[in-house]
């Protein structure tokens, strides 16, 4: 094998690596000459077929190179202003979807309910068969579109965008069809009245929106665009997605600042927080405009409902010391209720995986529609049980009827009453949508309007419900479910403590605002983007130090058991989320620790295509190391190739060539970066569509022009805590473990990264920094670069 930096043009010669000996993994590649060794890539064997690592790192290959060099004095400014119009294309697009959801979804509940009413003035029996089968007809038409068309779209989506955003790529979740099965799937379940919530699917919906764009459409369905493929590296891509998760948040809860924070929760840089912001506000504007339409009678049954806004302004105005002790109980409650829930879903969840959901689709669409009957005939009959109550005596200026209109939203609900100035308090809750049923239980100066009886009943009811319903076949969100449960403990809190301290201004609809963020924040943990969720969308600022009392408290007291709900769903779902710091375990092992079990494979640098088959058909690998002899019989290792560029090289076939030596610079023109890309949340190519014929097996393949020549390196005893915090800053997905270097070339300050456009240093005040070594007898100064040192056994990949 030919070697010399002459052989890799463009520094490629400069990324080598020397290599050590290690032996190639049985039957993958064909065996080095004498003194060559190999190193391995680490397989994604226990995820392999569900999830895959994204690639943040910029491959800076020939192709990536040349297309660079290429691009004129106005691509930057281009890409720029395009990536502010995606963002407000974002915005305009998830608002739309939220407001097409919200339109169906109140509209097919109001017509049920005033179906429902009308029918029950005549016969309760009828209308219980009619509002059985509406719900059911609604549950079935969901289930059905997920099981038949978008798989991808069921449950929240949030464990799997958490998963993205953290680098890992759950196949399909992006897709187009995912984006309609969610949009109609969700008005279905929600519609149909399960004890789930719409809110976890738009902020799913905004992901699929924002990634659709990002790659010019859809190909499979002729939906797409050339102009705008620009954004082709998932980094550009995992940017999209985050406006588009951001998006959902403010489109769901109308929280524009809920959403920035949510998503910097999760990943945002500085470099991005301006365009999530602005994605969100565009989010605000098109909800408010929609809700300014709507207020004119123009959406039909949707009437004040559907786009959040739980206004408890009027109520509790201050709070005193006295309070600060049932707020802790709230707290405590919520963190204790928040890990039970999140640890039956968990076993509720496995063995759905393991024994039902294995059965196949009819299976799935049956269970959907039982829990749907089941949750149909406990919201219908539960108030039948109930004794009805005199309305209470209202000021005239609350806004509040009693009892309201059969089958529209508000309080007071008459149902099942012997007289018309009684209501059912059981029914207020359970014949309202979710939105209008918080709104209730929100609502200020209704003092004493439900039972202690009625609510642990409804509590113990719908928490069964959203426990059982929760990993069904149909898109589900726990947000508004969560906030109900909460809101139901905190309104009971909240009765006590107007009994118990009879001369403080208590509002039981406050207790119930703090018992919705408690059990929130000891379910999903969230602190900061849902403290500040909770205050917009309810439009009480003077709460603020209380919801975060709560928030901090619940937390606390679950982390004391579990994880919180998105973590626990995600790794059950195999999805390998990082967490924000490492494992203190990891602070006592080194980085070869971590990597010294696995197996060694590699490639030659001039591979026959029979080899590079044989070693994709017989292991997983994502990531192999290129080696090549150098002239004194040392193998050298010049970089790192994926799996997935090796695929695109075998089947374009374009650089077979017939000689094992490098090929020349007319490589160069062969490929475009943009051949490399893999399509977002697609499995992309797998060897078993690759065709090659027994003449181009005995072909070979220069892999030098296609390959990382500089991937991230950690010396071996580095603490796996640091490899850790440095693996997930930057986002990697493979790191070479090397030994301890032998000498040092160069070391690179402050001072050395500030330079003036035209190149030269920057004068500044920093201190330069020079390092000397004694080699062969001279001594070296300098900081001008790092050294590439010597590789030693392994690579670890997520």
């Amino acid at each position: 094998m030919l070697s010399g930096d002459q052989d890799l043009p463009d520094g490629i010669g400069m990324a080598r690596l020397a290599w050590t000996r290690l032996p190639t993994a049985e039957g993958a590649a064909p065996p080095l000459p004498e003194g060559s060794a190999s190193t391995s890539a680490a397989q994604d064997e226990l995820f392999v077929g569900a999830v895959e690592s994204l690639d943040y790192e910029v491959i800076e290959n020939y192709a990536y190179r040349e297309e660079q060099a290429q691009r004129s004095k106005f691509w930057v400014p281009y890409y720029i202003m395009l990536k502010w119009f995606f963002a407000l294309l974002i915005g305009v697009g998830t608002g739309l979807a939220a407001i097409f959801i919200n339109l169906a979804v109140e509209n097919f509940s109001g017509w049920k309910f005033t179906l429902t009413f009308k029918i029950i003035q005549h016969s309760y029996f009828v209308g219980f068969l009619v509002y059985i089968l509406l719900n059911l007809a609604l549950v079935f038409s969901s289930v059905y579109i997920i099981t038949h068309f978008a798989p991808a779209a069921a449950g929240s989506g949030i464990p799997e965008i958490k998963g993205y955003l953290n680098g890992v790529d759950t196949h399909g979740i992006l897709l187009f069809r995912t984006l309609v099965g969610k949009i109609f799937g969700s008005i279905g379940s929600v519609g149909g009245g399960l004890a789930l919530g719409k809110e976890g699917p738009l902020v799913h919906t905004g992901a699929c929106i924002a990634s659709l764009l990002g790659q010019g459409g859809s190909a499979k369905y002729h939906l797409s665009s050339r102009w705008v493929q620009i954004f082709e590296s998932d980094r550009d891509r995992r940017d999209l997605v985050t406006c588009g998760c951001a998006a959902g948040v403010a489109a769901a809860f109308r929280a524009p600042v809920g959403g920035v924070l949510f998503a910097l929760e999760e990943v945002t840089s500085c470099h991005l927080m301006w365009r999530v912001f602005f994605t969100s506000a565009v989010v605000a504007v098109v909800v408010r405009s929609a809700m300014n339409w709507c207020n004119s009678g123009k959406c039909g049954h949707f009437g004040a409902g559907g786009f959040i806004i739980w206004d408890i302004s009027g109520g509790q105005e201050d709070y005193s010391y006295q309070e600060f002790l049932p707020v802790a109980i709230i707290g405590v409650i919520g963190g204790l209720l928040g890990a039970l829930f999140n640890q039956l879903t968990l076993y509720i969840t496995k063995w759905r995986r393991t024994y039902l959901h294995k059965k196949g689709k009819r299976v799935q669409i049956f269970e959907a529609c039982l829990i749907s009957l089941i949750t149909s005939t406990v919201s219908f009959v539960l108030p039948l049980l109930r004794k009805c109550s005199p309305c209470p005596e209202l000021e005239v200026n609350s806004g509040i009827q009693c009892p309201h209109p059969p089958g529209t939203d508000g309080n007071f609900v008459n149902f099942y009453c012997s007289k018309d100035n009684e209501y059912n308090d059981l029914a207020t809750i359970f014949f309202n949508s979710q939105d209008d049923a918080i709104r209730n239980l929100f609502s200020a100066k209704t003092f004493h309007e439900y039972s202690a009886q009625s609510l642990i009943t409804f509590l113990v009811m719908f928490y069964s419900l959203a426990v059982v319903t929760f990993g069904t076949a149909v898109p589900a969100g726990q947000f508004v479910p969560g906030i109900m449960i909460g809101s139901t403990y905190g309104r009971l809190v909240g009765m006590s403590v107007v009994k118990f301290y009879k001369k403080l201004n208590v509002d039981e609809g406050t207790y119930a605002l703090l018992g919705a963020a408690s059990f929130l924040g000891g379910s999903m943990r969230m602190t900061v983007s849902l403290c500040v969720i909770m205050v917009e969308i309810t439009n009480n600022l003077q709460l603020l130090p209380l919801i975060m009392l709560v928030l901090l408290i619940s937390k606390a007291v679950g982390d004391f058991f579990n994880e919180g709900l998105y973590e626990e769903q995600a790794r059950l779902k195999g999805i390998p989320l990082l967490d924000s710091r490492p494992k203190q375990v990891m602070r006592n092992m080194s980085a070869r620790d971590a990597c010294k079990n696995q197996k060694v494979v590699c490639l030659p640098r001039v591979s026959r295509v029979v080899d590079i088959v044989s070693v994709l058909r017989s292991n997983n690998h994502n990531g192999f190391p290129i080696v090549e002899r150098a002239q004194n019989g040392e193998s050298l290792v010049i970089g790192l190739i994926l799996r997935s560029h090796l695929l695109v090289l075998l089947q374009s076939k374009v650089d077979f060539q017939n000689t094992p030596f490098p090929c020349g610079p007319g490589v160069l023109n062969r490929h475009n970066f943009s051949d490399f890309v893999k399509p977002a949340s697609s499995k992309g190519k797998s060897i078993d569509d690759i065709h090659v014929t027994d003449d181009e097996l005995g072909l070979y393949l220069d892999l030098a022009p296609f390959l990382n020549p500089s991937p991230y390196i950690v010396p071996e005893d580095m603490s796996l805590a640091k490899v850790y915090n440095l693996f997930r800053q930057l986002g990697l997905r493979h790191i070479f473990v090397v030994p301890r270097p032998s000498r040092v070339v160069g070391l690179i300050t402050r001072k050395d990264l500030l330079l003036e456009e035209d190149g030269n240093p920057v004068t500044t005040e920093l201190q330069s920094t020079s390092v000397r070594a004694h080699l062969n007898g001279k001594t070296l100064r300098g900081n001008t670069h790092l050294q590439r040192p010597l590789l030693d056994s392994l690579m670890i990949e997520e």
